[in-house]
């Protein structure tokens, strides 16, 4: 018996070995596999960041914090000029202040059908590195109004808050702006 186990011991070291001299004399075709899996795991990540969720797992996840940070939550879409132009904003305070408890949550409002052709090559030409979710939830007539009785539900639209302590701004905002209202937190 354990003549029986050397033997497929021995067995399935020479088929590793097999495999890696195979590999070595295809160095080229391995350095292009190993290329296109690493591809495939970057696509996958980029593909990660981007959950897609209703407004109920919204609210649960991220509008219920009761905890020593400070959470700003911006509604954007690709599509909205505005939005777009005050995402930098948001990047920088997410770099300026991340020795800090500030979290920074992008809300895209895209058509859930719009993750992999629009969200995620926007996310990566510009360099998001703020956590990006997804809102899919047609019914905006129920969620707007509990993000705040403000809002109409024109974009861009944020919200700051610690704890009970909330403030909610229908408006775009630089960067100035933003820091501003954030120290109002701090």
């Amino acid at each position: 018996m354990k003549l029986l186990s050397v033997f497929l011991f021995f067995i399935m070291l020479q088929s590793c070995s097999d495999k890696k001299s195979e590999t070595k004399a295809s160095g080229i075709t391995s350095e292009v596999a190993m290329k296109e899996n690493l591809q495939i795991e970057k696509e996958n990540f980029d593909t990660k960041r981007v959950v897609s969720l209703n407004f109920e797992e919204l609210e649960k996840n991220y509008f219920q914090k009761k905890n020593d940070s400070i959470y700003i939550i911006n509604f954007w879409a690709t599509w909205c000029k505005p939005c777009v132009k005050e995402l930098p904003a948001f990047e920088k305070l997410t770099l300026n202040f991340s020795d800090k408890k500030v979290k920074v949550l992008l809300v895209s409002l895209d058509f859930p059908d719009k993750i992999d052709s629009q969200v995620i090559p926007f996310i990566k030409k510009n360099k998001i590195n703020s956590e990006v979710v997804l809102l899919d939830d047609p019914d905006a007539n129920s969620w707007i109004p509990k993000v705040s009785e403000e809002w109409s539900g024109a974009i861009p639209a944020t919200v700051i808050y610690k704890n009970d302590n909330r403030k909610f701004y229908e408006q775009s905002f630089t960067f100035e702006e933003l820091e501003t209202e954030l120290k109002k937190f701090l």
